[in-house]
């Protein structure tokens, strides 16, 4: 019987075992499992893969789909996949499958956790406490219910975060290049202008994608119209925020506080699930870009460490994505497919 062969390729110990419990790829099929990135020596011992399973750190680049005759599918376990030479696959028809969204409600979860935290000063309460100081003073608090908060971005998060805030009773304003009637409808959300936003939220949220069109979509020229005493959140990419304006604004009070997932300086962050990763881990110490942050000095700051999508939840959807990828392609009905040609978000909110 002729044996076709997937090649798995930058994987901990916990996610073989997680793929070998659950990938059915039934007779002529073989597995092979790497941890680390795919480099010219391991090559050689895959020349006759026919999937490649690949994190961000395996560029697959021309020369590496050259030395690959039999590769017909690789599936990314990522959303981004700027790794792969997507050129090289259209010339060799060779498909391409991402993880096209897995934390959608965990991001969301998490920013509702940073804003429960600012209005009812929980950072403080537990310093407080922890230090044996039970006093109530500088401890008050807002309701949310009546507050309004502005999305920034609606795509899978934001929805989710626009479902928390209905059940909290907030008004919902928000700003999006796609709008979506329907479901703005069913949770009594209303579209405006990103200045308007800005200056009607009691809580501001962001959940823009990064790019050239939204770097510094919050700068000092803008963050002036913010309504002034507004809380600020960001659990996307720290990028979206001047962060010399977000200092101003916090310096002045325009904004009264802010709750931080990112930071500007984690620019060379691709993939949430990379900050697991060794490789990451050796080239890039998050710890002294934090300490060296103003941020952090600031009292009404909250800052998390680039956390929100980190739940055992999210990571194992990225594996099971992956699992009905590479089984959507054996079974001749592929998934989550990548368009083969280079392209960008184009526009500004």
């Amino acid at each position: 019987m002729l044996i076709k062969k997937i090649a798995f390729f930058e994987l901990e110990k916990w996610e073989e075992k997680y793929l070998l419990e659950r990938l059915r790829l039934g007779q002529g099929w073989q597995a092979v499992f790497y941890n680390r990135a795919l480099t010219p020596s391991l090559l050689k011992k895959i020349k006759d893969v026919e999937i490649l399973a690949v994190f961000i750190y395996s560029h697959i680049t021309p020369e590496v789909i050259k030395q690959l005759p039999k590769l017909k599918f690789i599936s990314t376990m990522s959303t981004g996949f700027d790794h792969v030479d997507l050129a090289s696959c259209r010339s060799r028809k060779i498909s391409v499958s991402n993880v096209p969204f897995y934390g959608e409600n965990t991001v969301a979860e998490h920013t509702l956790a940073l804003i429960l935290a600012l209005s009812r000063k929980l950072a403080p309460s537990l310093e407080g406490t922890k230090k044996g100081d039970f006093s109530l003073d500088g401890l008050r608090g807002f309701d949310l219910k009546g507050k309004t908060i502005g999305l920034v971005g609606l795509g899978h998060i934001g929805w989710h975060v626009a479902r928390m805030a209905q059940g909290l009773e907030m008004k919902i304003l928000a700003c999006d290049p796609k709008p979506d009637k329907i479901m703005a409808k069913k949770l009594g959300v209303k579209y405006v202008s990103f200045e308007y936003l800005l200056g009607n939220s009691d809580v501001i949220s962001l959940h823009a994608p990064y790019n050239k069109n939204t770097q510094h979509l919050l700068n000092k020229e803008n963050i002036k119209l913010i309504k002034r005493g507004a809380y600020l959140i960001n659990t996307a990419r720290g990028g979206l925020i001047e962060t010399e304006a977000l200092l101003q604004a916090l310096k002045h009070g325009i904004i009264a506080g802010a709750g931080l997932d990112v930071l500007e300086e984690e620019y060379f962050i691709k993939e949430e699930k990379e900050l697991l990763t060794k490789s990451f881990k050796a080239r890039c110490d998050l710890k002294t870009v934090l300490q060296n942050h103003l941020l952090l000095q600031t009292s009404n700051v909250i800052i998390t460490p680039h956390n929100a999508f980190n739940s055992d939840e999210a990571l194992g959807r990225i594996l099971d994505t992956t699992i009905d990828n590479i089984s959507g392609y054996i079974k001749k009905m592929p998934k989550n497919l990548v368009k083969l040609q280079s392209f960008e978000v184009k526009g500004r909110l």
